[in-house]
């Protein structure tokens, strides 16, 4: 499996695009505004089809590109259900932003929880909810590539803002010590913003939140 990062949009947020050529098959997480662009060329070389799109949460720098995708691609959506306002009628965080962006809705076809796991590309996935940052942000973790795809809830030295709607420090604190460093410690973490980094790193280095 190869795991193709694409920093895409207006603030930069990371797109992960998961090809398994062997399959013929590939997965996006998350879609910054024109993701498209960069993921339509890489699955023409990596020989697949995007199947599933799968949204870490609903804030429109994550979704922004989400239509694009799905008309483009045709995938199957994923995402939790706390974020359905966001996703489905991305209009309210103009109210926020203070700004008209035009958000186009995106269509979800399965609303994933805690606890749910999936086949996909050959491999299993384990969805954990890490709210705090937003309230429906998930990790998707992948025991059989040791990674872990984990939204804005923790970055490398730093954890997700809390000062949006919907976030709680506390939340979000008690949330990684919970579910991501729990995981292995040498699960590498792939955050929405940032360079990656790795559960046994943050566990003792990050200044937020600590074991």
């Amino acid at each position: 499996m190869n795991v193709h990062i694409l920093p895409a949009g207006p603030i930069q947020t990371n797109a992960y695009l998961l090809t398994a050529p062997e399959r013929g098959e590939a997965v996006l997480i998350d879609a910054p505004g024109n993701v498209w662009r960069d993921v339509a060329p890489l699955l023409q070389k990596d020989k697949c089809q995007l199947t599933e799109l799968w949204l870490t949460h609903g804030h429109w720098d994550h979704t922004q590109g989400g239509a694009e995708v799905v008309r483009q691609s045709g995938a199957t959506v994923r995402a939790h259900a706390e974020d359905r306002e966001l996703i489905e009628t991305p209009e309210v965080m103009e109210r926020f932003m203070g700004e008209r962006m035009n958000l186009e809705p995106v269509r979800v076809d399965h609303w994933i929880k805690q606890g749910d796991a999936f086949p996909a590309l050959g491999t299993s996935v384990e969805v954990r909810h890490v709210p705090g940052h937003c309230p429906g942000n998930v990790l998707f973790y992948i025991a059989s590539l040791q990674a872990a795809f984990v939204g804005d809830a923790l970055f490398n030295g730093s954890i997700g803002r809390t000062d949006l709607p919907g976030g709680n420090f506390e939340q979000l604190e008690n949330a990684i010590r919970r579910e991501i460093y729990t995981l292995p410690s040498e699960t590498v973490v792939f955050p929405g913003h940032g360079p990656k980094t790795t559960v046994g790193h943050e566990r003792v280095n990050n200044p937020y939140v600590s074991a």
